[in-house]
């Protein structure tokens, strides 16, 4: 796990931005503090920061591999970790060629020269890498399938910059001639699904590589990237005596995925909520490692903390474990920091609570294992069983159906059928729009007077819904997860807060060995019996503890509602926005008044205040440069 750029120059002028490459590694200090060098030819500049995981000795980047006729023909630069590693190792060591190293970054460059592009298909694990061959004069990056590992870019005509996090291409904006001005699109996509989507960033000139996506490039052309992985579900029902089988093969997927997570030359941790997912994950981890240290955090008000359920997981589980309670001072005062660490605001109040987890664990451990993905695989969304729920609605004649839709809007707000009647006659296309949106449009135009109809939700999700019709109406709602909440939110939060702390996560569940299994699931195994994950949880009987196995999921609930109503956060977020210096952007009185409504108990807006207070911190710190997130500057221990 580290932190990456690649500068490929349009003019054969590389050296002139080795300078700047090197201003940029230290915005990135805190995802390799352990090392860091740069190397570069005529085309490209290479910079690397370490966080040593694997062959902590040797492995250090960027580094050079070729064949015997070419030793120094590839240079590398890789963020992630590759779980079959040792496979393809031992593929490749088949096939005839050598390794100098132990690590698993000196695979994918080999496997790069042996399959082609094709190595992407080859990799089981996270990683955002880019591969320099100094012959063919031909850059290749890489992102993997689901998005776990970020990969940044900016094109100038001065050439093409790569970065792990959005703060290195902004600290090389001058050199290369980038222009930084925001993108009102991506801040109205923002405010309406509370994440900013891919491959879209706040500033207009930088854009990410999506998951799931390769780039092949040559000095001085556009990035365009090739998608390589597109999931699918199953439509079959399981049958007869087969779900036994099909609980075994989770479970058996699970139990190697883990095991291979788990492969690392420094001391793996995990993290424990009170939910089935992470408390799986802790149980096989423990396995492998019968010293297993767990962590979990939570807040101090009643309900808003899995703290007990987890500490009865991990007695059962027989793990130690480590608790870290968070209270409503620190979390404010952790803001601007957390901020400067997302590169674009989340407006996720969870990430806080996770931050301050990963702080606690990397006290004691250097990886830690986490259960993110189990939703969107498995069916774990309370959300997904609305199309059960829908189901007679689709009898209907389509002239029947839009008559009672328009119905359905006439009638008095709170009256008994009237959500059932809207919802069941709006097309899924139209009704789901993933986990996050928490504006409609009169409430967006109201704190951004400027919001365009056609820039909203749909404009992200029509693309993604169009390459499902041939999914169950489930499965459909899974695939849109998988491209927005999951890589906007779940893994964003999940990258950018473990390695502000120089914590590597590892995701079993994001394993594409899981996935090949998790994607046979049909409907009648994931949503029934009252439940989400039903087939997960049936595999998981003779494994984790029965007070977790049917328990709701709550993940790391934050009683933000009860914090900006009362004197915890109410003071801190008005005079947040009343400093702000985004006027040209919110209507700031209606703002306020959605605050003074919030705390008078006219109206919940509490994740509608966060996604426009996250934004006006990010903004004080990015944009005006009125806001200090605080960050110590800190050294390498070897010099550039």
């Amino acid at each position: 796990m580290c932190g990456l750029v690649g500068f490929l120059a349009a003019n054969r002028d590389a050296s002139e931005y080795i300078g700047a490459v090197e201003g940029a590694l230290p915005c990135m200090y805190h995802r390799g503090p352990d090392a860091a060098g740069t190397w570069n030819d005529s085309d490209a500049v290479f910079g690397f920061n370490r966080l040593a995981i694997i062959d902590i000795a040797h492995s250090d980047q960027p580094l050079r591999w070729g064949p015997a006729e070419d030793p120094q023909r590839y240079a590398l630069v890789f963020n992630g970790e590759i779980y079959n590693y040792l496979e393809l190792r031992e593929e490749l060591t088949a096939a005839g060629y050598t390794f100098a190293t132990e690590g698993d970054g000196e695979t994918i460059v080999v496997g790069y020269h042996h399959f082609g592009k094709a190595v992407v298909e080859h990799l089981r694990g996270m990683f955002a890498f880019l591969i320099w061959d100094t012959r063919t004069r031909t850059m290749f990056a890489a992102r993997d399938q689901f998005g776990i590992k970020p990969l940044y870019f900016a094109t100038t005509p001065r050439g093409t910059v790569f970065a792990s996090e959005k703060k290195s291409i902004l600290a090389m904006a001058e050199a290369i001639g980038l222009d930084l001005g925001l993108d009102r699109r991506a801040i109205e996509h923002y405010v309406d699904l509370q994440y900013v989507p891919e491959p879209e960033s706040l500033h207009g000139g930088i854009r990410r590589v999506e998951s799931g996506c390769t780039v092949t490039l040559r000095p001085g052309e556009e990035v365009s990237p090739r998608r390589y992985f597109r999931p699918s579900f199953s439509t079959t029902p399981v049958r007869g005596g087969s779900e036994q089988e099909l609980y075994k093969a989770i479970a058996g997927a699970l139990e190697d995925s883990v095991e291979k997570h788990m492969r690392a030359d420094v001391t793996v941790g995990s993290f424990l909520s009170g939910g089935i997912d992470s408390t799986a994950i802790a149980t096989l981890a423990k396995r492998h490692n019968p010293n297993l240290l767990t962590f979990t955090t939570g807040f101090e008000r009643e309900g808003y903390s899995e703290v007990d359920v987890a500490a009865e997981s991990a007695e059962a589980i027989g793990v130690e474990h480590i608790v870290k309670i968070v209270s409503p001072e620190e979390f404010a005062g952790a803001i601007p920091e957390i901020m400067w660490y997302l590169d674009d605001p989340v407006a996720d109040p969870a990430l806080v609570p996770l931050y301050f987890v990963a702080q606690e664990a990397r006290k004691h451990v250097k990886v830690v294992l986490s259960g993110e993905g189990a939703d969107e695989l498995f069916g774990g969304y309370t959300i997904y069983k609305e199309p059960l729920s829908l189901a007679p609605f689709e009898k209907i004649p389509a002239p029947l159906n839009r008559g009672l839709n328009r119905l359905s809007r006439i009638l008095p707000e709170g009256m008994k059928g009237k959500s059932l009647l809207e919802r069941g006659t709006t097309p899924i296309e139209d009704r789901y729009y993933g986990n996050a949106r928490s504006f409609n449009f009169a409430q967006l135009q109201r704190v951004i007077p400027w919001a365009k109809p056609e820039w909203d939700h749909r404009e992200v999700t029509a693309p993604i819904y169009a390459a499902s019709t041939e999914m169950d109406p489930v499965a459909r709602m899974q695939n849109l997860d998988l491209f927005t909440w999951m890589r906007g939110d779940i893994l964003v939060k999940a990258d950018k807060m473990n390695m502000a702390n120089s914590l590597e996560l590892r995701v079993p569940f994001l394993d594409k060995e899981v996935f090949r299994v998790a994607q046979t699931i049909p409907v009648d195994q994931k949503i029934t019996h009252g439940t989400t994950k039903y087939a997960l949880r049936k595999a998981m009987e003779s494994i984790v503890p029965a007070h977790v196995l049917h328990r709701k999921k709550l993940g790391f609930p934050v009683p933000l509602r009860h914090w900006l109503a009362g004197d915890e956060l109410y003071g801190w977020a008005e005079d947040t926005i009343k400093a702000s210096g985004t006027d040209e952007i919110f209507n700031i009185p209606e703002v306020l008044a959605m605050l003074k409504e919030h705390r008078e108990g006219v109206s919940d807006h509490s994740r509608r205040l966060w996604t426009v207070l996250a934004f006006m911190i990010w903004h004080g710190i990015f944009v005006e440069h009125r806001i200090d997130p605080g960050i110590e500057r800190k050294d390498y221990p070897v010099t550039l």
